[in-house]
């Protein structure tokens, strides 16, 4: 591997980079955006039939915040209510969509840079066969080559080249898969919040 490295010469030590912090996020929002930690299972029903006929106390809210994303958007309507009885509908509406705006938020974080890694690396790909080609031209002298110099030179530029397509591929396959994996979550979350809207409407005024 380090003669490869070596071969490569220069330019691959900004793609190796890349490729560290990509497999680091691609692990991160694979633990992040798991199903169990966003929507846990029977929270949206448990928390249904608790606040069915009475509000639950602020330490409870305060556990269900910190349970998930899910409950954190629940808590917010819960707690919206609890400070402001006969809160009106619309202002209740409003609390619901900042904590969705929160939570998207919160499902797209690191994605940026992720998509900008996978952007990034064939660029930085051409760069390094960019620097072969010109060790390349350096190599040849009006007295004749330097065999060992165009060697090199070939080997910086497909290096590079193949180095940065391993970074792009992968990278861009999970960040689209990450986009679908977030879309998902949060149209489950709009529907989470609409039905606790329903519920809640019976302490607001229309």
């Amino acid at each position: 591997m380090f003669s490869i490295i070596q071969a490569a010469g220069w330019p691959i030590w900004p793609l190796l980079l890349c490729s560290v912090v990509a497999l680091a996020l691609i692990i991160e929002r694979f633990t992040s955006l798991r199903t169990s930690r966003i929507l846990p299972p029977r929270l949206l029903e448990e928390v249904l039939n608790v606040s069915a006929q009475q509000l639950p106390a602020p330490e409870m809210v305060d556990r269900l915040a910190e349970n998930s994303l899910l409950g954190e958007v629940l808590a917010s309507g819960l707690r919206a209510v609890t400070a402001e009885p006969q809160m009106p509908e619309g202002k209740l509406r409003m609390v619901f969509e900042f904590a969705g705006r929160r939570a998207v938020h919160q499902l797209e974080r690191y994605m940026n840079t992720l998509g900008t890694i996978a952007t990034a690396a064939p660029l930085l790909g051409l760069f390094g066969t960019v620097v072969g080609m010109i060790e390349i031209f350096g190599s040849q002298t009006p007295g004749g080559g330097n065999p060992a110099q165009l060697a090199h030179g070939i080997s910086i530029a497909l290096y590079n080249t193949a180095f940065g397509l391993m970074i792009a591929i992968p990278a861009l396959m999970f960040y689209r898969y990450f986009r679908g994996r977030i879309e998902e979550h949060v149209l489950e979350l709009e529907a989470a919040a609409d039905r606790m809207l329903g519920q809640l409407r019976r302490y607001t005024t229309a």
